[in-house]
């Protein structure tokens, strides 16, 4: 009977040190949980990933018109202004605003397999400043170049905008003009 009373009582024992059903209902849903964090977040991660890579290609696209300006001669001294002659697609160029507006298009310089290449276009606004500050007054350039391209994410389509701005001066090589 002793043996028998030491069997109970480690039954009993056994039974309060075990899992309740609700207690491992509740941990399945906890690691179900994370699980599904971890899941969302990984999904999320690789989005913002595919948004960065697309970004840094527009802003080189963006550069890379910027940089078509800056090679461009404006020399007052010899009266040529070639950024007002910049390769883009229906350029205007307003002589008494001294606006002038045209765009591009590329595709971004990313690696492509098939068809899953992405356009961007890029406006380019250039405007004339004339006589800002000083009594012989400086003439600049604005440039402004803005890349529009399209970020395909969360079930549906969003366009996104790069934007670059800078100001040039006149070349004036002619050293008699310093």
């Amino acid at each position: 009977m002793r043996q028998l009373g030491s069997n109970k009582a480690l039954s009993q024992q056994r039974r309060a040190s075990a899992f309740t059903l609700a207690e491992v209902v509740i941990a399945i849903a906890i690691a179900g949980v994370v699980f599904a964090g971890i899941l969302s977040s990984s999904v999320q991660m690789t989005k913002r990933a595919e948004w960065s890579g697309q970004s840094l290609a527009a802003q080189a696209l963006a550069i890379q018109q910027l940089e078509q300006a800056r090679s461009a001669v404006w020399d007052n001294t010899i009266a040529k202004n070639e950024m007002t002659n910049l390769n883009l697609i229906g350029w205007s160029y307003n002589t008494n605003t001294g606006i002038g507006r045209g765009y591009s298009a590329a595709v971004l310089d990313l690696p492509i397999a098939g068809t899953n290449s992405i356009m961007a276009t890029n406006f380019v606004t250039i405007t004339q400043l004339n006589n800002i500050t000083g009594s012989p007054g400086v003439r600049l350039q604005m440039v402004q170049v803005d890349t529009v391209w399209i970020f395909r994410a969360y079930g549906g389509v969003r366009l996104q905008t790069n934007t670059v701005v800078t100001y040039f001066a006149p070349d004036n090589v002619d050293a008699s003009n310093l």
